[in-house]
Parts: C-alpha cells; structure tokens; sequence
C-alpha cells in the first residue's frame, strides 16, 4: 500500500511525470510523426505521436503558443504565460533579478496603475496566490492565471492586461524602491537552517557550475544595489516573444483563444540586443567530494549525488524506454532500502532517485537519515544495498511486481484524463517546454509500456543499474545537529571506501493476493432507505447500524472517494488530560490487519489503487482512500478488516517514535515551524487534544500502551461509510453489504467525562511569548479573537470568511505592499461546527522582531477602521466574486461534498445548512461586515502571541511611526 510506504512515493510521483512524457506511433488520440515537416514546435526533432487534442502554433514574432479546450472545472480558463529566463541567465550583479523582474511585473504595467493588479484579477472573480501568480526557477519564469466564470470578455481583458505585463511592466523608481522590501522580506523569510542546508547543498553538489550560487531569490547585496536602468536592460534581454510560450487550456472554443492571443501578442517586439543563454558549466571531477552543516535544530541526513554531464537529447521513443527501464531499475532498489528500514536497519529512511536538474547535470540523488549517531554505518548500509543492485541481476518476479505498480499508475493515468483540470495540463506543457522535452496522453503512455514488456529483462536492468550509479563524481553532504571531528574526511573516506554487496536484501516475492485477507462475516443488509432529492444523494442505514451515504456521479471518471467514520474523534476525549490520539497517524494503518502485517498488505494491494488513509475529525475517527469501480469492493474489505481485525505489530510503533525523536528538534528551527507546533493547542487554551507531543511524550510510547488506547477505538460505533465517486450503485451496494454489513453490531465510543468544547485562552495584557532558534533576524506574531461554534450558527461563520478575507486584503496591502515589512501576512477563519465554541479569527505575519509592534498596531487600527465605517461596495465585491468563484469550481469534484456532509448521516441538519451554503457567501452587504467587525473584533476579547528569537526580548518598541487610520483604509 503506498500509504504505508513512503518512500516508494517519490519514485512513483516521478513516475507519473516522465510517463507523462512518453509516446509510441500508432496509438490512439496520437498523430504519427513522418519527418518535421508540418510538426508543431513542441515535437520538432522527435517521433513521439503529436497530441491532437492541443493546437499548437507560433506568431511571426516569434511566440509560441499551445491551445486546448478542457472543461474541468467547468467554465475556468488556465492560462500559463512562460519566458525562457530564470537565475542562470543572470549575471553576478543581477543575482536575482529574474524573481524581481516578476514582482514588478506583477505590480504594475501599461494597463495596470501601480499596486492595482491584485484588485483587477480580484475582480475578475480570481483569488490572489492561488489563481494569479507566478514562479521563478533557474531556467524559467512562469506566469499563472486561473479565471473562473470565463468569457470572451474576461478573457480578452485578462490577455490584454498579460500582455501589457510582460512588454511594458512598471519599472519606475518609485515601484522599484516600493516592491525592493518585499523582495527583501521574501529572502528573510526562507532564511533559516533549512535554506542554509540547500545552500550548502547546491554549492557542492554543482560546484564550478552557475547553479552552485545561483538561488532564484538573489542576495540583499544585488537586490539592494538594483536599479530601474538596470532592471530594463535585463528585461529587454529576455522578455521577448520568441522567448515565450503561451499556453491556455480551458472551458473554452480553441479559436478564440487563437484569436485573443494574435490581438495582444502579435505586435509584441523585442526591444535591444537579445539574451544570450550562458554556458551552465560542467560537472567538475576534481572539485570536493563532502561537506558537513552542522544545524542543532535539523536531524542528522546524508545527501548524495553521483553527477553526469546533462546532454540536450532527441525526445524520442528509444530515449523514453530508457528512462522506464532506468525508472524501474530505481524503484526494485527503493522497495529493498525500504524493506530494510522495515526490518530494523541502521537508517530510518532512504530511498534513490534520478534528476535532470535545471540543464546542468543528470543525476541519481541518494538520501539517507541514519537511525542513530553512527551516519558511517546507515551510509555503508545504503550502499551495500546499492552494490548489490549493481552487481545481481533482479529476478523475473521482482521485475513483474513493479511492472504491475507501473501498469496500476499508468492505467489510472487514463482513467482519469478526461477529468484532468485544465491548470495541470497547462503546466505539463510549460514543464516540457523547460524541460526540452514532449508530451503525450496517458494513453499512449500506458501502450508504450505495455508494448515494451520483453525489454524488461534481468540483464537490461543491470545495466541500467550500473550506469544510474556510475558518473563523473560522486559527493555527499551531511548535515549533523552536533560537531563531526574530522567529518569532511571521515565522509570523503566512507565514499571512496569499497562496500561489500549486501547479501539479505531481497524481498521474497510471493502470490497472495485478498483472499488471504479474512472474510469480516456474513453478508448483511439494508434496514431502510432513502434519497434526499434536493443533493441526488442516498442515505442507507444496514441491519447492522451502520449509516451509508452514497453519491454516484461521473464528475471524476473512475475514481472513488471512500471515507469511513467512526468513533467520537475529539469530542470523545478528554480536555483536560493528555492521551495518545496523536500516534494514530504514524502508526495505526502501517500497523497491518489481521494475519497480514505492512510487507503483506503491500503485496495484496500491487498493482490496485487501494490505499489506507487515517485522520481525526472534531466528531469522529476517519480511514479514507481513493479507489476505482474494479477495486471497490476490496478496498472496503480492507477498511473494514481493519476495523474488525487489527493487528498490533510493534515495528511500525517503534520506527515512528524513533523518526519522531530524531526530527523533533526541527519544531523549533524557524518561527513557522514554532506556529506549526503550538498555535492550534493554544488558542484553543491549551487543551491537551490538541497539543503537539513533547519528547518525553515520544519516549513513554511503548507498542503496549499504543495498543490499549487504540484498540477500543476501532472497536466503537457509530459507523459512517461515504462513497462519492464514478460507482454503479447496485454493484456498490452488495459490495457494502458483504463488507461492512458483515461487521458485528457496535457501540458507541464511551466519551471521557471531562470532554468539553475548546475554550479560546483568556486575554493578557501583552503577547504570549514562544522561542524559536532558528535566524535572529525573524519573527511572527498573531492577534486572534474569538468567535463561536456550533452548526446552528454556521451560516454566521461564513459571513464572517467575508469579514477575514477584507482583513486579509487590507493587512496584505499594508505590511506588504505599502509597506514591506512581510511577505506573507494572512487572517484566517476558524468555526469549528461539531463544538459549541472555540471559533477564531486570528491575524498572524512573519516578520523581524523589530516590526512585532508594527504589525499589532496595523491589525489593531485596521480592525478599529471595519468596526467604525463600512467597507466600499468595490471592496466588498473584490472579495465576494473570488469567494463565488471559488464555491462553484469547488463543488464540481467529489471531496467538496464529502468534506460538507461529514457526519450527515447523523445529523440531518448538514444537508439543511448546505442549502444556504452559496448564499452565506455572497450576499452580504457593508453594514453586514461593519456589525460582525463590532460584534467579534473586540480589542477586550483579543489575544495576543508573538515567537521570538531566543536571543532576544519583545520590544517596547515606542518610537514606531504610527499608522493613520486612513492608511489602514488602504483597501477602500
């Protein structure tokens, strides 16, 4: 199951991505490719089958362009506007350049006053950060719009504003000096160990080539000392149309894409000499070998890297086979470092993998974080799995266990194209592009593997092997929270050692398949039924007492969402004294079912999309997965198995205290990775269900005590079981029964005495103060104010989303845009539905300590500002539309309604609440907002928190300029 196998996921998610770049003549929904002649500019010098469902053109500027009419979510457009430049094409004086030229652009431009394009996209019913944004890397910048409720109106208005961004951005001084402490504030809040390691990282894994200094955000000195001359040159080197692509996909005709792009785009001219791209450089062989970080706040890893010089290749058929043989080769050894970890072995985790990084090396990257202190053991360990692979053939039978997890992911690849979102298919071809490289349906995909069957053999995979570990230079990193005597040699030694091959690494392949999964009893049946006709959806109560809400649609084709509930979840448990709910999700699913343990249930489930998901909900306990029609009714026999039947392997208890042990120290790496830890536990006054363990918590776990809290649990009622998803009904139905209306009659979860709603913390006179050890230069502070809870009154709740997202907007405006004192403030809305309190809205920043009495005086006038006036019909309407549009693209997949209707099998009232859901939302008026900002943002309820360096003191902080009450207006 790749639920309890995490390291197989990074093989399988490159799976899907290099899948997504094969092709193979002859297959369907692919054009044969003869020659170049007439070959769109995606598939020029390669025969892989065009995909007809894109058309593909270039204007006589230059610009190319990929067109597609794709109706998921209904009545969205993606656009994805992509320039050929990035950090390697800058010089050393433009160090980050690239991501300020993308700022700027987005701030303002020909068609766009000066810090309005956050309000025209808001407008256009479009949320910022999630609709409209944009990403810099070292070989690209990538602009993203998603718009919702698109028409040809929209949509020209949306191509004309993208054009007029990227021909004319807003380079004057006075948007240069604005937007530079929002850059700068951007580079202070990814400052921290983990930054400090992939710095370090990227200098020795790509020393003497661009990449080893050549971070996309740039330094403080080049981002302080750039100018708006500057600045225009590099963006009249590389903003230019024949170093663009424009793709669109979208719930629209293909033509008026076409049409729109030629209005906006056609007379675009480069201006100047254009960019040269540069020479990234070559992999060196005599530079460094190791390196060591010391950071007490990250546990001990060992990264590796065994370098190749990246080559431009013909993206062709032959090439593609290679890279599933290579893909393959990788994950038999990643299933033995797993099988390994498992049993025991010196290191917690490891896993391999191969990378083309930014058109400057290929490589195969190792991983590894040792169990322990001794990092020399768990390295030669790895290798000695790695030497094995490199020197023993695989069997035929391990090779036919990952060719059936291959074909199991390709397969689901072409179930579910035809729902594929639009914005993922716009981004596949923008990664192609960047990448050199084609794309191809999954369709194709799946045929080229299948068709490539007998290439598969035991001797092709060891040499596949032996070239994926054989290279250049091979260098290692690691990263220790204490000193290393003599570490850099110690680690240069271990590499240059030679290994033994490991000789008990092998995972005995067997052919067991569900039936050695125990029956749960006898079938059950159906005690009553009902439809509730305003949702379409079926509501069946078994003999049993299970409840079952059933949904069948094809708004996702063959996929299923399956969540079971049961139990009380958090409400059950007591406020007032700690328990272990919070080992449920390391250990509970791996922990195996029945007479079946990890190993096993990986083997019953290869080549099935079967999973075991586990969370806690306020009202219950939750085991979910996403399944298909033909792997339906064995995914609800294990579910229900694992409820009937649980098994108590200790192994998996043991391998997750230990993991937790050894990262626990990264709580406190950073002021997020603090808020992480402890803001859900205190500002719900600090109730123990929701306090993250400590490591004397870690420590007293033992398999025994796992096992009597547990145990009981899933023993208890009641029973929900939702199935939403592409289902036949009927054949669903006696699947149900044989499954879960087999299950024994059930109790209801015994709920603790003490089980009280979460009370908010009661205000102070100054902040909480947390520590962290992480930058001294960084900070972050939180203003909060309670609300409510309760279903009763949840259509307040979402009027008070609108209340937070004006909050939002205006602290944006004014700490970043204004100001630049953050890069990412943010208020959020917490209503908790199942408890009778415990809501929140809760302003919070990363910031310098410097700034903590800045940001609580902003939020405080901003929310003295919405208690007194209301807000302006535009300000409103900015915030209102993107809600709307939200919703509507929301509704149309399944996990939108199984996330509303959690529960309603027992409480009616759900499905009543969801009623007004849209309407909650969206109509609202000024004074509406204005009474809510008086009746919850009260400076007497409010409470304050602030997380620190440890270093340092919270400021009085006096002599800070006062924000004027217009200031905190800015929105309006």
């Amino acid at each position: 199951m790749k639920t309890t196998s995490p390291l197989l996921s990074p093989c399988l998610s490159t799976l899907f991505l290099l899948f997504a770049l094969l092709a193979m003549p002859g297959m369907a929904n692919a054009e044969e490719a003869k020659d170049d002649d007439g070959l769109p500019w995606l598939y020029k010098n390669s025969d892989v089958p065009v995909d007809k469902s894109w058309t593909f053109g270039e204007l006589d500027n230059g610009m190319r362009y990929a067109v597609k009419r794709n109706g998921v979510p209904p009545g969205q457009v993606s656009i994805r506007l992509r320039l050929d430049v990035g950090s390697l094409m800058e010089t050393e004086q433009e160090q980050g350049f690239a991501h300020f030229m993308e700022h700027l652009t987005f701030r303002g431009s020909t068609h766009v006053p000066d810090g309005e394009a956050k309000r025209v996209w808001q407008r256009l019913g479009a949320t910022f950060g999630s609709d409209s944004n944009a990403e810099t890397t070292p070989t690209q910048t990538v602009y993203k719009l998603d718009l919702p409720n698109a028409n040809g109106t929209s949509l020209d208005e949306s191509l004309k504003i993208l054009s007029g961004m990227v021909r004319s951005p807003g380079l004057s001084i006075t948007a240069v000096n604005a937007e530079r402490p929002v850059v700068l504030a951007e580079l202070r809040e990814r400052a921290g160990p983990q930054t400090i390691v992939q710095n370090a990282t990227r200098e020795l894994f790509f020393a003497g080539q661009r990449l080893a200094n050549r971070a996309p955000i740039g330094t403080p000195e080049t981002l302080g000392a750039a100018t708006p001359q500057m600045l225009q040159l590099f963006h009249q080197r590389w903003y230019r149309p024949e170093q663009a692509v424009i793709v669109i996909a979208g719930d629209g005709d293909p033509t008026l894409f076409e049409e729109l792009l030629n209005k906006h785009f056609a007379q675009w001219q480069g201006k100047g000499e254009a960019g040269i791209i540069p020479d990234f450089g070559e992999v060196q062989d005599n530079a460094d070998i190791s390196r060591i970080v010391i950071e007490p706040t990250l546990p001990r890893f060992i990264s590796m890297v065994i370098a190749r010089p990246w080559e431009q290749v013909e993206d062709t058929i032959v090439y593609n086979q290679q890279i599933l043989i290579d893909l393959l080769a990788l994950q038999l050894i990643n299933r033995r470092l797993e099988a390994r970890a498992r049993a025991g072995g010196s290191y917690l985790q490891a896993s391999v993998g191969q990378d083309d990084v930014s058109r400057s090396i290929d490589g195969t990257f190792i991983s590894i974080i040792p169990l322990g202190d001794d990092w020399e053991a768990a390295l030669e360990d790895v290798r000695g799995v790695i030497a094995d692979a490199t020197t023993i053939a695989p069997s035929e039978a391990d090779i036919a266990r990952e060719i059936a997890e291959f074909d199991a992911a390709l397969a689901i690849g072409v179930e579910s194209y035809q729902t594929e979102a639009a914005r993922k298919q716009a981004d596949d071809i923008v990664n192609a592009v960047d990448i050199r490289e084609t794309i191809a349906t999954p369709q194709v995909a799946l045929d080229v593997f299948r068709a490539m069957r007998d290439l598969y053999t035991p001797e092709r995979l060891l040499d596949s092997t032996r070239k994926l570990f054989s290279g250049v230079s091979t260098r290692a990193l690691l990263t220790s929270p204490d000193a290393v005597d003599d570490g850099k040699v110690r680690l240069a030694q271990a590499l240059r050692r030679s290994v033994d091959a490991a000789s008990d690494v092998r995972v005995t392949q067997s052919d067991i398949g569900f039936e050695a999964l125990k029956k749960i009893g006898i079938k059950g049946s159906i005690l009553s039924s009902k439809i509730n006709e305003r949702f379409d959806i079926e509501q069946l109560e078994l003999a049993n007492g299970v409840r079952v809400l059933m949904f069948p649609n094809n708004a996702e084709r063959n996929k299923i969402m399956v969540n079971v509930r049961f139990g009380k979840g958090y409400s059950g448990l007591s406020s007032r004294q700690e328990t272990l709910a919070w080992s449920g999700a390391m250990a509970l699913m791996a922990s195996g079912v029945g007479d079946l343990g990890q190993e096993e249930l990986d083997k019953i489930t290869t080549g099935r999309r079967i999973g075991l998901g586990f969370g806690i909900d306020n009202d219950a306990f939750e085991i979910s997965a996403d399944t298909r029609p033909s792997d339906l009714e064995d995914q609800l026999h294990l579910i229900a198995a694992k409820l009937a039947f649980p098994r108590w392997d200790a192994a998996p208890v043991i391998r997750s205290k230990a993991a937790s042990l050894i990262s626990y120290d990264s709580f406190s790496a950073s002021p997020q990775a603090v808020m992480g830890r402890d803001l859900e536990w205190l500002v719900r006054g600090k109730d123990p269900r929701w306090k993250t363990p400590d490591k004397e918590d870690f420590d007293q776990l033992t398999a025994e005590n796992f096992r009597q809290f547990w145990k009981p649990i899933l023993a208890s009622g009641p029973i929900e079981l939702m199935l939403f998803g592409d289902f036949d009904r009927d054949q669903a139905i006696e699947s149900i029964l044989k499954t879960f209306g087999a299950l024994a009659k059930r109790e209801p979860q015994a709920v603790s005495a003490d089980a009280e709603s979460p009370q908010f913390p009661t205000p102070q006179a100054g902040p909480e103060i947390l520590v962290h050890k992480g930058d001294h230069e960084r900070a972050a502070a939180m203003v909060a104010w309670p609300t409510g809870g309760g279903l009763d009154n949840v259509r307040e709740s979402r009027k008070l989303e609108v209340l937070a997202s004006i909050f939002n907007d205006r602290l944006f405006e004014i700490l970043r845009s204004q100001q630049g004192a953050s890069y990412s403030p943010q208020v959020v809305n917490s209503w908790p539905v199942e408890f009778e309190s415990g809501g929140y809205i809760g302003a919070q920043s990363q910031l310098t300590p410097d700034n903590i009495d800045r940001f609580y005086n902003v939020v405080a006038l901003i929310a003295k500002d919405l208690r007194e006036k209301p807000v302006s019909a535009d300000e409103l309407q900015r915030v209102v539309e993107p809600l709307r549009q939200l919703i509507a693209r929301a509704s149309s997949g399944n996990s939108f309604w199984v996330g509303q209707l959690e529960g309603a099998s027992y409480n009616p009232q759900k499905f009543v609440a969801l009623q007004s859901l849209l309407r909650d939302y969206t109509v609202i008026t000024p004074e509406e907002v204005q009474a809510l900002a008086i009746k919850y943002l009260n400076d007497d309820t409010k409470w304050k928190l602030a997380v620190l360096p440890e270093s340092n003191r919270l400021a009085a902080n006096d002599n800070e300029p006062t924000i004027q009450p217009a200031d905190a207006a800015a929105s309006n």
